[in-house]
Order: C-alpha cells, then sequence, then structure tokens
C-alpha cells in the first residue's frame, strides 16, 4: 500500500515539469499574439479555441474525413514496410534491388505525385489513402531494418545449431528484437500518415481537414489556420503517446549486450556494384514504364520515360528544358543543405542533452512533438510570414520537418545501450557526460544513420513543398505552376531529378555508414 502510493505521488511530481511548459507554452503564444496583432502571423490560444467551438461541426466532419483516410494509409503504409524488411532478411540477396526501389519511389514528391494520383483515382479518398501509405512505409522499413539486426550474434549462431533456418530465426529472435525500433518506425510515422492524407486533400478533394487549410490560407483566415494546426497536433501527439505506451508495454527487458567483433566484411569487386547498379535503373525504367501500361494510364499526364528522354536530350527545345530544371534545382538545394544538416544536427543534440538532463523531457519534448505533429502544409505559409521568404525561413521549415524523427531515433538508439554497460561506468562514478561519449554515443549510431537517411526524401518534401506554398521559388514551386498548366513533361523530369538525387546521396551516406558501423555496430552490417 505504502509503495503504491510512493509510486502516484512520484507519477504526479513528475507530471508538474510538463503541466508547467504547457501554461508556460500558452501564455507565451497569447503575448506573441497580442504582439503581432493585424500581421496575419499568430492568432492566441483564445481565438484559437473560440473559432473551434464556433465551428465545431465542420472541424469534426472534416477532422473524421482526413483521420480515416490518415489511418487507412498508416496501416497499409506500415504492413508494405513489416512485408518489406522480411523479404530483405529472408532473401538477403536482394536488399539493395529493395532498398534502392523503396526509396525511389519514396522520394516522389508528394506535391507532384499528388495531382497524379488524384488524376488516376477521380475523386474520393484513393490519392488521400495512398500518399499517408507512401509518407509512413519508409520509415518503419528503415527502423525495422535496424532493429532486426540489433542482436547477439550468438543468438542467432544458437538457433543455426539446431538445423533452423532463417524463418525460425526471424520469428523467435530477430521480431521481438526489433519491437523498440518498430514503435519508434510508428511514432515517426503517424504525423507523417495525418500530413500524406492532408496533401491528398489538397489535389482536390471534397472534403477534410486539407480542403479547410486551402480556404483558410486563401482568405488569410488566421484563425482557422491555427485552429486546424492545432487539431492536427493533437491528433498526432495522441497517436504518439499511445504507440509510445504500447511499446513501454511490449518492451520490458533491458536491451541486450550485442558484442559484435569490428567486421571483416569485404567490399563487393567493382563489377559486381556496377552490375547491381545496372539491374537497379533497369528493374526502375521497367516498373515506371510497366506500370503506365498496365493501368492503361494517359500519355497526357502520365509521362513515360522515353517521354522525358526526348523532353531533356532530343527535342529541339531541350537545352532551355534543362536550363529551366536546373535552374530551379539549384534553387532549391541552396536550401536544402543547410535544412538537412541542421535538422539533423538539431536532433541529435536535443537527444543527447536529454539523456544528459532527464528532466529537460518533460519541456522539450511536448515541443518538439507538437512542432512536428502540425502538418507543413499549415505551417509553412506561417514561418515563412514570420521569417521572410529568404535563406532562414525555408531552413527553418526544413529543419522543423527533419529533428523530430531524428530526436525520437536517436532518443531510442541511446536507450539501447546495454544495462551492464551502464553498470560499468557507474562503478567506476564516470559520470553521465563519459557515459553518453564512450557508450550510448556509439549505440545511438545505428539509429542516427537510419533517421538520417530518413531525413534525405523529408528534406527535398519539406523545401518543395516550402517553395510551393509560400516562397514561389526553386522547384517546388516549378512543380506546383506545371502542374496547373498541364506541362506534365517537366513535372516529370522534376520528379526524376529529385528522385536521382535523393539516391546518389543515399549512396554516399550508406558509404559513410558502413565504414563508421564496420567498428561501432558490426551486427548492422550482417546480411
Amino acid at each position: 500500500m505504502i509503495a503504491s502510493t510512493s509510486s502516484r505521488q512520484r507519477r504526479l511530481w513528475t507530471g508538474v515539469p510538463a503541466l508547467t511548459s504547457w501554461l508556460a507554452g500558452l501564455a507565451i503564444w497569447e503575448v506573441a499574439a497580442q504582439l503581432t496583432a493585424g500581421n496575419f502571423i499568430i492568432a492566441g490560444p483564445f481565438e484559437v479555441s473560440a473559432h473551434i467551438w464556433m465551428n465545431a461541426g465542420l472541424l469534426s466532419r472534416a477532422m473524421a474525413a482526413t483521420l480515416k483516410a490518415a489511418t487507412l494509409g498508416f496501416v497499409y503504409g506500415n504492413i508494405a514496410a513489416v512485408i518489406l524488411a522480411a523479404s530483405v532478411f529472408l532473401a538477403p540477396r536482394t536488399e539493395r534491388l529493395i532498398l534502392a526501389l523503396a526509396l525511389l519511389i519514396f522520394c516522389l514528391p508528394l506535391v507532384a505525385t499528388g495531382p497524379i494520383l488524384r488524376v488516376l483515382f477521380g475523386s474520393g479518398g484513393g490519392p488521400q489513402i495512398t500518399l499517408a501509405a507512401l509518407a509512413v512505409y519508409y520509415t518503419t522499413f528503415l527502423s525495422l531494418m535496424v532493429g532486426l539486426r540489433a542482436v547477439p550474434q550468438s543468438w542467432p549462431d544458437l538457433v543455426r545449431s539446431y538445423g533452423r533456418g532463417r524463418m525460425a530465426e526471424l520469428f523467435h529472435i530477430r521480431i521481438m528484437a526489433s519491437v523498440p525500433y518498430f514503435v519508434a518506425g510508428l511514432q515517426i510515422a503517424a504525423p507523417a500518415a495525418f500530413l500524406g492524407a492532408m496533401v491528398g486533400e489538397f489535389t482536390g478533394a471534397e472534403r477534410g481537414m486539407g480542403v479547410l487549410t486551402i480556404r483558410a490560407m486563401r482568405g488569410l483566415d488566421v484563425p482557422a489556420t491555427w485552429a486546424l494546426a492545432l487539431l492536427a497536433a493533437m491528433i498526432s501527439m495522441l497517436a504518439y503517446g499511445i504507440l509510445g505506451w504500447i511499446g513501454r508495454k511490449l518492451v520490458t527487458a533491458p536491451p541486450a549486450v550485442l558484442l559484435s567483433a569490428p567486421s571483416a566484411q569485404q567490399r563487393q569487386p567493382i563489377w559486381q556494384r556496377s552490375a547491381m547498379a545496372l539491374l537497379i535503373i533497369v528493374t526502375a525504367l521497367l516498373l515506371w514504364q510497366g506500370l503506365m501500361d498496365v493501368f492503361g494510364a494517359n500519355r497526357f499526364f502520365a509521362k513515360r520515360p522515353a517521354d522525358i528522354w526526348q523532353f531533356l536530350i532530343s527535342a529541339p527545345d531541350a537545352i532551355a528544358n534543362q536550363e529551366k530544371l536546373l535552374t530551379a534545382y539549384g534553387e532549391t538545394l541552396t536550401f536544402a543543405i543547410p535544412g538537412y544538416l541542421t535538422g539533423l544536427l538539431l536532433g541529435a543534440t536535443l537527444a543527447g542533452c536529454i539523456t544528459l538532463l532527464p528532466g529537460l523531457a518533460a519541456t522539450v519534448l511536448p515541443i518538439a512533438i507538437a512542432l512536428r505533429s502540425v502538418p507543413i502544409i499549415t505551417t509553412a505559409p506561417l514561418i515563412v510570414l514570420a521569417l521572410g521568404r529568404g535563406a532562414v525561413g525555408t531552413i527553418t521549415i526544413i529543419a522543423v520537418m527533419i529533428f523530430f524523427p531524428t530526436l525520437v531515433a536517436c532518443l531510442q538508439g541511446l536507450r539501447q545501450t546495454p544495462g551492464q554497460i551502464v553498470e560499468v561506468f557507474d562503478s567506476y562514478a564516470a559520470g553521465r557526460l563519459r557515459l553518453l561519449v564512450f557508450a550510448r554515443i556509439p549505440a545511438m549510431l545505428p539509429a542516427l544513420f537510419a533517421s538520417a537517411r530518413m531525413a534525405i526524401p523529408a528534406a527535398l518534401l519539406a523545401v518543395t513543398t516550402a517553395e510551393w506554398l509560400a516562397t514561389g521559388k526553386g522547384i517546388g514551386s516549378l512543380m506546383a505552376l506545371t502542374a496547373s498548366t498541364s506541362d506534365y513533361n517537366m513535372l516529370w523530369s522534376a520528379i526524376v531529378l529529385l528522385s536521382v538525387t535523393a539516391s546518389l546521396v543515399y549512396v554516399v551516406l550508406e558509404q559513410l555508414e558502413q565504414i563508421v558501423l564496420r567498428i561501432y555496430a558490426s551486427e548492422q552490417l550482417s546480411r
């Protein structure tokens, strides 16, 4: 009885900093709204609450429509992620091909694919559900791949000693080892699914929060915009909390000591790597051509590889087309690269600070979840209004998009430091900083690299969305313009260019990852 009372008291005192942070946040929000009154930037909490109360019926119907599409997309996307991860583990030789194709599909900009899906599906929820699924499957897939490999080598050796194969290894040891990473992937995916559904509604849906967001932004209805952003954040935060609670219930054992020896894995000969790259390119082109032909997609809007080749290489005006595309592309990269690096650095640094000072979690995590949970399609115009259309505003949008997934992934990685190692450091009174530098950060590295890979397409999504909705520059603005003017050759060319860019950056990052993990997390390089 005494222990139960003590436990309740600890939970009560733990909740005090969080409650204080929320109250302070509301006060700062209201003060900022009063100071910027008339600038069409911030609506205060009282004004937003009044708007929600007066439009409760309309908002509830829109929220139900968007939530339905986001939920279905979340389920379908994560089922696809599980199937892909299991396929890679059971057939290791397919890993590079599956990873490359999954990345290419994930890199398709929502700004560009939304209008195409609307033409293919017509009216209804098809585009919303599809975009929500596309927004989540890759992040969960990468998280699962890290988790499936986070086991001591002695465990699969034991399974094989009994004459069992990879299927038994997957079900008996790998699945349970992957649960913490899977939950982290689901937590990252929840806000992404809501974003995908809202972007799908931007393309011509009849109802949903995306439809109301478009109306609010076009009418400069700041209270409505903030009300929609607040509701989206609350839904995403609730999903994040529920998934985290489920994860804590499922994972009760401390992380295992992996004890992996430094990898002696040999690099593939250059001819094998070249053959795999050629296979990936050919497979991607065949899938592109095949899907368009199987569905009988109209060639006016559903371009094939030959159409893009002609548009950029063999057409009389190909040089002009290249210049137009590359000019916009250069403007986009100018903001995407610093935004990407800033987001990664911010997420990893915050994770380390929370580990050193656990009390910060009550203040930092709610703010971080709120920033990431609010869909970028509502925050991008507001951030640009506040910080301007130049580098600061756009880089901030990209960093906000990236830092939360990095924070969640890095926190999960830091928590995977085995308890036995922590106890050794404690026995020498080494302190939290030494423990962080020499034990927790090496344990975090697989999660950090996974989040860095996830962030490549996320950075491109963020910068193109900001260009589409707010700045009017770069390749995002070009795609929006070409979609509205039915210049589908330029639209598809932009999609191809962004996908190739993400793939190249991914390859460079993968090479760096192998160099680092060969020393600190050799089990992640096993096939």
